[in-house]
């Protein structure tokens, strides 16, 4: 896709002039990167006083939303966690699969109001996803759950609730936006839970805050907001955290953070060239199978009980290790194929950690060693398994 081609978010000339460097991604022209990623990956995990945190333009997101007495039961059969089981202010991480058990797309759902979900959904799979979505919707299939109003909310019909997402991470998030908070939300922004979202007035702006994110920080806030105010509002943000190292931050270090959290991105550790699905990576909790029906689940269940691979962290234990790509092979000593790596990036520590698929007969344990041929005739490059999610601080 050519530069004309790629879209461009709001916030596009802002990051330009901050000096960011672009890239294509998910269809848009994205920053990769400001200063390094190790640096923007270190603000989110607080630096050396465990008190910054980073600010990612997440716009290009594809943000919808369900309204109507039925919201809640058209959502249920299409996904596969328990929607009925959200309140209003809760949220949900779920998944959209097809009627062969495979993943469409892994979704986040917000009920901000009685009968109003938000649905964000991945970038590149936006369009996919809405044809397949409004297909439900619309009866298209033979089984035609209850109908629901469903609207893109990155489009001008949709007015006055159009919503673009930007995230805040780290552990200066919540004393950053408290400082732009109006005093009505400042304390319920404070007691704001976990996973919880709430609407708010933020600099001046209607906005909707929920305390979620995707680089494995407790302390960590997306936040929706009109499209024609996003660069008004990332620019307040920047300017009321500066004193407390609040930094923009690129693609690459939502990368590096999520794989050192162990958080899957589609394409890697969903879906992909290794078809994979919740069960593989430990996220299986999330289809609930006590459930009726939702969208595919005999095939999914059936699969699961078939699964022989499940995913592990590893790390490396020296720098200048060549990273391993996706689709490289993971060795035992033997030099016997018994895995695939789908993701690596730098940790905090700057050593290269990664996600790999692994045969569930070795029985990988946290220091098990594994094995990667940085290329053919090259000495073996030594990790070791980590646990599969790290200890939350």
């Amino acid at each position: 896709m050519s530069d004309e081609q790629l879209k461009r978010t709001a916030l596009h000339e802002t990051h330009k002039q901050l000096g960011a460097k672009m890239v294509p991604f998910g269809g848009y022209d994205m920053p990769v990167w400001y200063t390094t990623v190790l640096e923007e990956h270190n603000a989110v995990r607080g630096g050396q006083n465990r008190l910054a945190a980073g600010l990612f333009d997440v716009s290009h997101m594809g943000v919808w939303d369900a309204r109507g007495p039925n919201a809640a039961l058209f959502l249920d059969a299409i996904t596969t966690n328990d929607v009925l089981d959200i309140a209003v202010g809760g949220s949900q991480y779920s998944y959209l699969l097809d009627d062969n058990g495979d993943v469409v797309d892994d979704i986040m759902l917000y009920c901000v109001e009685h009968e109003r979900y938000l649905i964000v959904v991945n970038a590149s799979n936006n369009d996919k996803d809405w044809d397949w979505v409004s297909g439900w919707n619309n009866g298209a299939h033979a089984i035609k759950p209850p109908q629901c109003t469903l609207r893109d909310l990155r489009t001008e019909s949709s007015g006055n609730d159009q919503r673009v997402d930007i995230a805040l991470q780290g552990p200066a998030s919540l004393q950053t936006l408290v400082t732009l908070v109006g005093a009505r939300h400042a304390s319920p922004l404070q007691q704001l839970a976990r996973t919880d979202v709430m609407a708010a007035t933020l600099a001046g702006l209607d906005v909707f805050i929920s305390r979620t994110g995707y680089t494995g920080e407790s302390v960590a806030y997306e936040i929706f907001v009109h499209p024609d105010h996003v660069v008004t509002l990332w620019n307040a943000i920047l300017a009321a955290g500066k004193e407390l190292g609040v930094k923009p931050c690129g693609l690459a270090a939502r990368d590096s953070l999520r794989t050192e959290a162990g958080l899957p991105l589609y394409g890697h550790e969903l879906a992909g060239p290794l078809n994979l699905a919740p069960y593989h990576i430990g996220f299986g909790g999330y289809a609930k199978a006590y459930k009726p029906f939702f969208v595919g689940k005999a095939a999914y269940v059936a699969k699961a009980a078939q699964a022989k691979q499940k995913l592990s962290r590893f790390k490396f234990g020296k720098k200048g290790v060549r990273p391993p790509k996706q689709g490289t092979g993971v060795l035992d000593a033997g030099g016997n194929s018994i895995g695939t790596v789908t993701s690596c990036a730098q940790d905090s520590e700057g050593l290269l950690l990664g996600l790999a698929v692994l045969n569930l007969s070795i029985g990988a344990k946290d220091g098990t060693p594994i094995y990667f041929a940085a290329r053919p005739g090259a000495p073996l490059d030594e990790a070791i398994v980590l646990t599969r999610f790290p200890k939350r601080k």
